[in-house]
Parts: structure tokens; C-alpha cells; sequence
């Protein structure tokens, strides 16, 4: 507990320049701050079978999220939209794998049952094989309550809760798992929040911070754990027409394609 608070001292002085509390060195500031981060309660869960290192990945596809109401409250206006478009953009920022162009992904869809969630996990494969991708990413929006009030007085926060799989097309395993959920909490209410009071000049944010917030923590944690493989030749014959069309397949594994052909 001592060291703790501690930890948490240090913080404050370092960001809010209390009184009494002197200049501390850049490097006493990024220990404190690293100290603050493994404290403070997580707003993610992510949970990885243990032979993830293993699944070779060059070329993902990103699904748009599925509608997954959770309680009372519908899903603000927008909301699986708002999460899936945040998704894609991190994945492809990341780099290190290619991103199916998600008007790809769109048009496999439209091939398939509505994007119910008793179907993501059917759907996931078969748009996989359709654009002959190396993996999915794919999950449902449960939670998505805009703030109601201003930037500086809101009568409630915003609250975001979202859940992601990561399908490894070669096993048909779902290799990983990501849990989000947070709702914005005043730094009365949680001295662990901090880090995003300050970050936030102290205002209450809009329901797309906390999603993009939990998004690039889902990716860059999916990420650290994939055997990322940029560099591997993606076709044996044919061109990427003919792969779009269904003529030629994804192909590490001789001319019948790692799926074969239609």
C-alpha cells in the first residue's frame, strides 16, 4: 500500500505541479507513471489460446460489429458503425499485416445471412475464405449510452461495451478475446482516472473517445501476440482479380489453394 501511494504521489506532482512538490526528473515522472498504469484497474480484458505465437498471420479481415444490446438501453444511433470504422482504421494504422479494403468485406457479406450474433462465428469463416484472409476479427457492440450534459457538466457519462474475436483461419480456432467496457467516472469517484482527467483538461468525453480508447488498446494487444508474417508470397498463380472473383484462392499450399477453389 505504501509503495502504492507512493507511486500515485509522484504522479500528481509530476502532472499537476502541486505546491511544495519541486521539479522531478523526466525519468522519475515515467517510472511514477508506469507504477500509475499497473495499478489502476484495466477497462480491457483480452484472453489468447496459449499456442497464439504459433498462428502465422500475413492478411486480415475486419468485420463490422454486430448489434448485441445488453439490458434495458438500446445502442445510441450509430454505434456498431462508429466502433467497426474506429477498428478498421487502428488495424490498418498497425501495419505489419495487410488489411482486407473493406468494401471487400462488405461485398462477401452481402453473400451471407444478416450479421445476427448467433451467426458471427459462421459468418466470421466464411468471409475469411471468401477473401482468402489469414484471420478475422470480428465481435459485437453491448453497450454504446452517449453523454448526456456538456463538456464540463454532464448529468451522465458516456459508457461504451464492446467484445472481439480473432478467428485463425488455417486451425478454425478462435485464438484470442477482447472484453471492453468502460464508463467515464469523475476523479472525485476514482483517483485512477487520473491520468485521463488530466489528458482530458478535466471535461467528461464523447462516447467515440472511450471507443477509440478501447479499440487501439484491443489492437495493439492482438497485435504483441499474433506471429505476424508480412512478407510471405500471397499467391501461387493467378492475380488478384481472380482471387476477388473466386477463381483463384488464397494459395501457400500448391494450385488447389489453402481452401481449394469453388
Amino acid at each position: 500500500m505504501t509503495i502504492r501511494i507512493g507511486a500515485l504521489a509522484m504522479l500528481c506532482c509530476a502532472l499537476l505541479g502541486l505546491a511544495g512538490c519541486g521539479l522531478i526528473a523526466a525519468q522519475t515522472y515515467d517510472g511514477a507513471k508506469e507504477a500509475y498504469n499497473d495499478l489502476r484497474p484495466k477497462d480491457i480484458t483480452t484472453k489468447s489460446v496459449r499456442s497464439i505465437k504459433t498462428v502465422t498471420v500475413s492478411r486480415i479481415a475486419v468485420m463490422p460489429l454486430a448489434d448485441d444490446p445488453q439490458g434495458s438501453d438500446p445502442l445510441a444511433p450509430g454505434a456498431s458503425d462508429a466502433v467497426s470504422a474506429e477498428l478498421y482504421s487502428q488495424a490498418a494504422l498497425a501495419g505489419s499485416w495487410e488489411v482486407v479494403p473493406q468494401d471487400d468485406v462488405v461485398q462477401a457479406m452481402q453473400k451471407l445471412p444478416p450479421n445476427s450474433v448467433k451467426d458471427l462465428d459462421e459468418n466470421a469463416a466464411k468471409v475469411g475464405r471468401l477473401v482468402s484472409a489469414d484471420g478475422v476479427l470480428y465481435g459485437s457492440v453491448e453497450r454504446y449510452q452517449e453523454r448526456v450534459g456538456l463538456d464540463y457538466a454532464a448529468a451522465s457519462p458516456a459508457s461504451v461495451t464492446f467484445k472481439l474475436q480473432f478467428l485463425d483461419m488455417k486451425s478454425g480456432q478462435v485464438v484470442w478475446h477482447a472484453d471492453f467496457a468502460k464508463s467515464q467516472k469523475a476523479l472525485s469517484q476514482n483517483i485512477f482516472n487520473l491520468v485521463n482527467f488530466v489528458q482530458n483538461q478535466g471535461r467528461w468525453v464523447r462516447a467515440h473517445e472511450i471507443a477509440m480508447e478501447g479499440v487501439k488498446e484491443a489492437i495493439a494487444d492482438l497485435h504483441g501476440n499474433l506471429n505476424l508474417q508480412p512478407n510471405i508470397k500471397h499467391f501461387e498463380t493467378g492475380t488478384y482479380g481472380e482471387l476477388r472473383s473466386g477463381r483463384q484462392r488464397y494459395d501457400r499450399q500448391g494450385p488447389t489453394g489453402l481452401y481449394g477453389q469453388e
